[in-house]
């Protein structure tokens, strides 16, 4: 099954219910580095979002939903993921 930006953004909707959610895959431009396959994609994403569920939660625990919402992806080889979550105003 390939990662893709579409199916990982896809996935953060259902769980998170975000108001804003951006995914990049950035894996072409760790091509050579440990956990980068031979195809350039679906290893190294970048997820921006902003999501009510965060509020009132550690960077920590905000992270770990990310990251449990994605955890099936982790496991087919999403190797990095950089989160950046935006504060509710």
């Amino acid at each position: 099954m390939k990662i893709t930006a579409h199916a990982l953004t896809q996935r953060l909707q259902e769980r998170l219910n975000p108001v804003f959610v951006e995914v990049l895959d950035e894996s072409a431009a760790h091509a050579g580095h440990v956990g980068a396959n031979d195809s350039g994609f679906g290893t190294h994403f970048r997820v921006r979002i902003q999501s009510e569920i965060f509020t009132g939660k550690s960077r920590v625990s905000r992270h770990r939903l990310v990251y449990d919402a994605l955890q099936e992806y982790i496991d087919q080889g999403l190797h990095a993921l950089a989160i950046e979550v935006i504060e509710n105003t």
